[in-house]
């Protein structure tokens, strides 16, 4: 227990959100059952339509948030010995619990839990942004989630810059005080400007670097793209939309920056390893039709009438249960 809740449940379980990076075609469908194990297509049903080419399987993840030391490391300041100590318990637990999968937030705020020649140290490591904790935990933290059967899908934050509106005490090194022409202030953060190209580049090149240096599984991001409307006042992106806009709608364009940035993304994970996964856990559904006509309808089952059969080879992990 943590701050009165158990450790896992300090993030939430990612099963049918995260379920996005197995469902949807292309290179990192087709690397959805991991080595050693033999899948068998799964037949249509009344229910739902099932594409024989990508056999069904749970995701049963947990997320496990670095930012503002919300999982791991506890606190800032730790040697490496307690946060390597904190990090086995998160994973014996999820053992425990039948998961088969963990969702690492590596890129909290376009800084580094990881050596990066892109992005400066994390704060949430030794309690200073840019200081060197003295060891690299990535390489540990993918080896001893594979150790025990799980998956690593390295987080990342895509847009996030700061959560210090003043670029002064950020790191000489950091992308933020490099580009201050990248930046839009909203609210207390600072964010990248998604309708830049240069972001958009500058966030390929961070996560192809993980993907090709480091042992993960998959690359994920969470819902963060452009800040949630609130008390911020207007996401100042004017001059970008004037530039770029193309005689767009302002919120088609919007969209459209994402869109290109998750196009980019996908093709550089499966370019550099192509049997990385690469997806996205969106902030829950749209609208229920209960309560608007344009909404969506109760989920139908998808009864599936064969089984993938998960057995033991050389080198196999822990293979998931199926649906």
């Amino acid at each position: 227990m943590r701050n009165g809740r158990p450790l896992l449940a300090a993030s939430a379980v990612a099963i049918a959100a995260t379920a996005a990076a197995y469902a949807f075609g292309g290179p990192g469908a087709e690397a959805a059952a991991p080595k050693g194990r033999v899948a068998t297509p799964v037949k249509a049903t009344e229910n739902c339509v099932a594409d024989a080419r990508y056999p069904k399987r749970q995701l049963r993840g947990v997320w496990i948030a670095t930012v503002k030391n919300i999982d791991w490391p506890s606190a800032t300041g730790l040697s490496p010995a307690k946060q390597r100590a904190e990090y086995v318990r998160i994973l014996d637990n999820a053992v425990k619990r039948n998961l088969n999968a963990v969702f690492v937030q590596i890129r909290p705020a376009s800084d580094a839990l990881y050596k990066s020649p892109y992005e400066p140290w994390s704060q949430y490591l030794t309690g200073t942004p840019g200081k060197d904790p003295g060891w690299d935990p990535l390489p540990f933290l993918t080896a001893e989630a594979h150790k025990r059967g799980l998956e690593f899908h390295a987080w990342f934050n895509p847009y996030r810059a700061a959560y210090d509106t003043n670029t002064a005490r950020l790191p000489a090194s950091h992308p933020a005080r490099q580009h201050p022409d990248w930046l839009v202030k909203y609210g207390s953060l600072l964010y990248y400007n998604p309708g830049l190209p240069q972001v958009r580049e500058h966030v390929v090149k961070v996560v192809t670097d993980v993907v090709k240096r480091y042992d993960i599984d998959g690359v994920h991001f969470d819902d963060y793209f452009y800040p949630y409307p609130g008390g911020g006042g207007a996401f100042n992106d004017t001059a970008a939309f004037r530039r770029y806009g193309d005689g767009a709608k302002l919120a088609d364009w919007r969209r459209g920056n994402v869109n290109k940035l998750v196009a980019q993304v996908h093709k550089a994970v499966h370019a550099t390893k192509k049997d990385v996964k690469f997806g996205i856990s969106p902030f829950g559904i749209w609208r229920n039709k209960a309560q608007d006509p344009s909404g969506s309808g109760p989920p139908r089952a998808c009864r599936p009438t064969t089984r993938s059969t998960p057995t033991r080879g050389p080198g196999s992990r822990r293979a998931p249960s199926t649906t």
